[in-house]
């Protein structure tokens, strides 16, 4: 069986962490859901930029709005809005078919936004009625400020996808923050079954940072601990995922009809070439998660995945490797800090090479 179509028999769903008219306009994305069953994209301003300033498919449109009024953010809109609202409808069936567990598109807001928790909340609900899909999950990041815009969204009946966390306490806060705003939106007559949330932990960087640390150390003892780490995370939140959302603290919400919200591994390509192109897939396949690839670990997947029931495999090892690097003054929830902040600079920085890139 094609391994991406044996991971939904594990529960799992395989989204796509890339989007461009490439891919829509020369039917690659509906090949993917198709064949591969890709049950999500997500986007990002780095994934836009590169779509943008690459494919030939904007040249034309780009050339038009340059010479509009337009400002440039209003420009950058009108060219990602349409690719989200295309993939979402791509997706649409997708969506039904599973009762709105799966067929979702993410949209970020602007990274700007990452420390002002009301300009958040304003420009995901501004975002969600100009997609104008019910598939659509608004990208918020696990900062302070996002986070609380996020509790907030999620009172609302916003359905979002929370970016950029790097540790396990990031990843509590934001589960904490769900739980409240789940909470708040059941109080004030929602839907339950409407919605839906999913937490993007990211992993190859983890280990990128972990690693410079171990090797200055430069010992076998630590050497031999590179490449681990964020393989260990992504167990460990699971365990507390599990622990979570199939426990008596989400148990009346959970018979109120309000899903868990699911626990995605971003940031999955091997950026070390002496690592397994998939390291950040092969051990995290279990249920109720979502993996979202790009292009080239998607087709390494296909061309030679090995998929097994693998996530909650390997714990105490996972609890025993943080120990280690905890004895080595190697703090995960730190190392979650600094990444943090590098990821809000990094799609800043993304963004703003866009909004450069359609002034003309």
């Amino acid at each position: 069986m094609n391994p991406t179509l044996a991971v939904k028999q594990h529960g799992q769903q395989i989204w796509l962490d890339n989007l461009s008219r490439t891919h829509l306009r020369e039917g690659v994305l509906a090949r993917l859901v198709e064949e591969d069953g890709l049950a999500g994209v997500t986007s990002n301003p780095s994934i836009f930029f590169k779509a943008v300033s690459e494919s030939p498919y904007y040249r034309e449109e780009v050339t038009k709005l340059c010479s509009s009024k337009l400002s440039a953010e209003a420009r950058y809109e009108e060219l990602v809005i349409a690719d989200i609202r295309q993939a979402c409808d791509l997706l649409i069936c997708t969506y039904k078919e599973t009762g709105g567990t799966a067929g979702y598109v993410s949209l970020e807001v602007s990274p700007h936004l990452a420390h002002d928790e009301e300009g958040t909340v304003s420009e995901a609900r501004r975002l969600r009625v100009a997609v104008g899909r019910e598939n659509l999950l608004i990208k918020v990041p696990a900062t302070p400020a996002g986070i609380r815009a996020f509790e907030r969204l999620i009172a609302e009946g916003i359905n979002i996808n929370v970016t950029l966390i790097f540790s396990l306490r990031h990843e509590e806060a934001v589960a904490k923050a769900y739980i409240h705003g789940a909470k708040r939106w059941i109080d004030s007559g929602g839907d339950p079954h409407h919605l839906k949330s999913v937490a993007s932990i990211f992993l190859s960087r983890v280990d990128t940072l972990v690693d410079k640390q171990l090797a200055a150390i430069d010992t076998p003892e630590t050497l031999a601990l590179r490449g681990k780490s964020a393989v260990a995370l992504g167990k460990l939140a699971y365990q507390r995922y599990l622990s979570r959302f199939h426990g008596d603290s989400f148990a009346s919400l959970a018979k109120s009809g309000i899903r868990p919200q699911q626990l995605l591994w971003a940031s999955t390509s091997t950026k070390n070439p002496d690592y397994n192109d998939l390291l950040y897939v092969e051990p995290l396949i279990g249920p109720e998660t979502v993996n979202t690839l790009p292009d080239a670990t998607l087709a390494a997947l296909r061309d030679h995945g090995h998929v097994a029931d693998t996530l909650e495999s390997g714990v105490d090892e996972a609890k025993r490797h943080v120990a280690k690097l905890a004895a080595l003054g190697i703090d995960l929830d730190e190392v979650g800090e600094v990444l943090q902040v590098e990821g809000v600079k990094q799609f800043s920085e993304a963004y703003d090479k866009l909004i450069n890139f359609v002034k003309g």
